[in-house]
């Protein structure tokens, strides 16, 4: 029995019943220390790198440590001496990342880890959808299994149930039908219901309960969505459906990753100023570097601590693996909280109040993007493309880009899309809408691209197809000949 493990636990609940410390930066010089002194892996790294600990004083010092990364780090070093004290005692739960990138990684944790995170559902399920006050289903439809989504968001959801929030939590995961069967069941014993998963599956789950006559807004629903960035008009045609009545306020996307949990959340701050951009393209450009719009989230610089490295994100935190200067790869920045709505007043918006909290870019990993003639053709600007009029009821929001050779070894932009169950797509709509898309948000695109090749080759595939859109694997939008 590790009575060790007792005190730290209990310690964790102490300090997540309390109230939230003070943001600050300079807590990422003492977990540098607590992670030299006792990770024996990262012991290693600093000696090869012919780092002394005692050195790294001040956080001038710690900017200049060597950023960590999966292959020169995690994969590096036997898994357990990426822990603490070189052994997996001091973890109880093992997640596998999703391996979009090629190669599953294995991620261990603690329980005082979820507590951690749990505060970033608290800014959500509390401080935007009020569960703290309202009796609360909370719906995780996230995979479940060695992925990180489902159990760690349950377990995290539990948490706030257990530090007094009237929630109760239901786990059908990625079950389409086992939703829809508990749900009517569920619902109306609670005052709302919060459908937490991926965007494409939450958006297939809201359009089969209309279809088989489900009443969302006598549900007051509410969503928390991960793992992909999307449009502005995607939050206003799925609130639209799902009956939701502030998509400002009760849609909210997290900024989570299988290495570190949750790292940033929307707030209604972070989303109303992304709508503000979102009509501003212009605008976006000069603050985001890029007319896309990634997703905009808020973040707790003493729970996750931001530096940006050649435009992708670097990120230091605690868990069962501590991360100092991580390379995450994700394409992004950070903007200060102050400079952020001084640039909003000075084009004459004001945010609503919320927290004052530094926030962060994601426009997600450049693997997620498929090149064409010299231009990067991103999954936001087709998604947009496929949330018009007349194409979104027929589609499920899938899809996947390829640039393959022709018989003339010509090369050619194909999509291949998600049919909804039951419904006739129009693939000839679809290549033009998604062309037009492409031409106005992606100037590359619009520049680079003959305009005899910009309307891409579309292919229709059923819903659950095995090749392209197999059930329980989490999707990619791209793939590489």
């Amino acid at each position: 029995m590790d009575l060790g493990r007792q005190t730290r636990v209990r310690q964790a609940f102490d300090t997540f019943f309390g109230p939230p410390g003070p943001p600050r930066e300079d807590h990422v010089l003492e977990l540098f220390r607590r992670t030299a002194e006792t990770v024996p892996a990262y012991r290693k790294f600093l000696r090869e790198h012919g780092i002394a600990p005692d050195d790294v004083r001040t956080m001038a010092d710690f900017r200049t440590l060597p950023l960590l990364d999966k292959d020169g780090y995690h994969r590096k070093y036997p898994l357990p001496e990426l822990c603490r004290g070189g052994t997996f005692a001091g973890n109880d739960m093992i997640a596998v990342s999703s391996g979009s990138s090629g190669h599953p990684t294995i991620w261990p944790r603690a329980l005082e880890d979820e507590l951690h995170v749990a505060r970033r559902f608290e800014t959500v399920l509390v401080d935007a959808f009020e569960a703290d006050r309202r009796s609360t289903l909370a719906v995780v439809c996230f995979p479940l299994g060695t992925w990180v989504g489902g159990l760690f968001t349950t377990a995290c959801v539990r948490h706030l149930a257990a530090k007094g929030c009237p929630i109760t939590v239901v786990a059908p995961g990625n079950n389409k039908a086992e939703i829809l069967r508990v749900l009517p069941e569920l619902a109306p014993h609670f005052e709302q219901v919060v459908l937490l998963g991926y965007p494409p599956f939450v958006k297939d789950v809201v359009d089969t309960g209309l279809a088989e006559g489900v009443d969302w807004p006598a549900y007051a629903i509410k969503l928390v969505l991960a793992g992909e960035v999307f449009s502005e008009q995607w939050r206003e045609l799925v609130g639209r459906r799902a009956g939701v009545t502030d998509p400002v306020r009760h849609i909210a996307s997290l900024y989570g990753t299988a290495d570190a949990g949750v790292l940033g959340t929307e707030t209604p701050v972070s989303v109303s100023i992304r709508r503000f951009f979102a009509d501003r393209p212009g605008l976006a450009r000069e603050v985001f570097g890029d007319a896309r719009l990634p997703t905009l989230v808020q973040y707790d610089p003493a729970s996750r601590f931001f530096e940006v490295h050649d435009g992708t994100l670097v990120f230091t935190g605690d868990g069962g693996i501590p991360l100092i200067r991580y390379h995450i790869a994700d394409d992004g920045g950070v903007l200060p909280h102050g400079a952020l709505l001084e640039l909003c007043a000075r084009h004459g918006f004001t945010p609503p109040a919320g927290p004052e909290l530094p926030f962060v870019y994601v426009f997600g990993r450049s693997l997620f993007t498929v090149s064409f003639f010299g231009a990067n053709v991103y999954p936001e600007n087709v998604t947009v493309g496929l949330e018009q009029p007349g194409i979104s009821d027929t589609v499920t929001g899938k899809f996947v880009i390829e640039s393959v050779e022709d018989e003339d070894r010509d090369r050619r932009l194909r999509i291949t899309v998600e049919t909804a169950p039951g419904a006739t797509a129009d693939a000839a709509a679809i290549a033009d809408a998604v062309r037009d898309q492409l031409r106005r948000l992606n100037s590359e695109f619009a520049h680079y691209v003959p305009a005899e090749r910009q309307r891409p080759d579309v292919v229709l595939r059923p819903a659950g197809d095995p090749e392209y859109f197999p059930v329980g694997v989490k999707h990619r939008y791209t793939r590489r000949s």
